[in-house]
């Protein structure tokens, strides 16, 4: 009953997990998918002992398909969570952006109901940063301000 319990709040993590938009917990919504299929595979094979099929004598072992299932398991979960976590590292510039404060700052990159790769919004952000932080002119170096109406 244990086993159950736990493989069913398992499961309901790595459900919860992976509906989430940021791609680590979909990542780690995985590894718990990956722990649930363990721990149902071990279940599977039983407490229970069996014979050998043609032992000598009346001996108990383990049922060896379970368990190579549980490590072809493992093997499978390890890389997927690799996997994913490589595309959790590089893929954040291809996320789409669309928070109330980049609308707000850049209202003429946005649309209704069009996304923008991250990407994109920082190229903006950068081009403006340089248009305000640009070098001093000559005038401005050699007076320290320059009024706009040339004063």
């Amino acid at each position: 009953m244990t086993i159950a319990i736990s493989a069913g709040l398992l499961m309901t993590a790595a459900v919860y997990l992976m509906l989430r938009r940021d791609m680590l917990r979909v990542t780690l919504g995985f590894v718990f998918l990956g722990h649930t299929s363990v721990i149902i595979l071990m279940a599977s094979g039983g407490v229970f002992r069996r014979d050998e099929p043609f032992g000598s004598g009346s001996t108990t072992a383990a049922d060896p398909l379970p368990q190579a299932f549980v490590l072809t398991a493992i093997v499978i979960a390890f890389s997927i969570t690799v996997f994913m976590l490589v595309l959790t590292v590089t893929g954040r510039r291809d996320d789409a952006v669309e928070s109330s404060k980049d609308i707000r700052s850049n209202p003429e990159l946005f649309e209704e109901g069009q996304e923008i790769p991250a990407g994109q919004l920082d190229m903006v952000r950068a081009s403006r940063a340089e248009h305000r932080h640009r070098p001093p002119t000559e005038d401005e170096r050699t007076v320290g301000f320059v009024d706009k109406e040339g004063e």
